[in-house]
């Protein structure tokens, strides 16, 4: 859908700790990495960026697109936190525990023009996790809801100006009730559908040649009806 529509989402997803040969955190199979190699594999992108901002770096992701992937992985989580071991990413940004809304969106607003400059991408995956908000049983960061929105707000914006296809998963979030969990992760929906629904002949262009995308008007709000965004 992304690559036709422009935006995509899935209220799911974002299984960034799945290794290609075992299981690891509550991750069984790399969504992400799997998907990139087939849309590789049939020509239908040429280079894919990944913003992992779950709390946790997305270690499976990172070990699966190395270097000569054609993949751009960058991935912004918690120093201390899980996982203990890490591999390395395209970029990793890591963070002190405790870090609040400013200083965590100054970091984010000083790492995102470069990644958008080095990975090139036809498509971005944008793992939006909501383990960094405040209280979160396995976060130690310290977000607030309205950190959040800017967070996706900012990452949403920077997708806009540089013209990648983007697909929204979940990752990680573990607030102290599902239904908060569920509340904080249609954060990004809420933000994408206020972004990309401001007008029906929004046009998100592709720079691969070789793309089935063809840079179709995008109209969230049309994609909200059909169960792709939630708004």
């Amino acid at each position: 859908m992304a690559l036709t529509d422009g935006i995509a989402a899935n209220l799911a997803g974002g299984t960034h700790h799945a290794f290609a040969d075992h299981a690891e955190g509550f991750c069984v199979l790399n969504d992400v990495a799997v998907t990139i190699r087939l849309l590789q594999q049939q020509r239908q992108i040429g280079r894919a960026l990944i913003i992992d901002l779950d709390v946790h770096q997305g270690n499976g992701t990172a070990a699966a697109l190395s270097a000569g992937s054609g993949a751009f992985t960058f991935s912004m989580h918690g120093a201390r936190n899980y996982p203990f071991d890490k591999e390395s990413s395209s970029l990793d940004a890591p963070l002190e525990d405790g870090l609040t809304d400013d200083d965590y969106l100054s970091e984010l607003e000083h790492y995102l023009p470069s990644v958008f400059d080095r990975a090139r991408a036809d498509i971005v995956f944008y793992l939006a996790g909501v383990a960094l908000a405040a209280g979160d049983r396995y976060g130690r960061l310290a977000l607030t809801r309205d950190g959040l929105h800017r967070r996706d707000r900012t990452v949403l914006q920077a997708v806009r100006e540089h013209g990648p296809a983007a697909v929204l998963l979940m990752s990680g979030g573990y607030a102290s009730t599902p239904e908060e969990t569920a509340d904080l992760h249609a954060i990004v929906h809420r933000e994408a559908h206020t972004l990309f629904s401001t007008s029906t002949t929004e046009h998100v262009q592709a720079g691969y040649s070789g793309s089935k995308y063809i840079g179709r008007p995008t109209h969230v709000g049309e994609l909200a009806s059909r169960g792709g965004l939630s708004p």
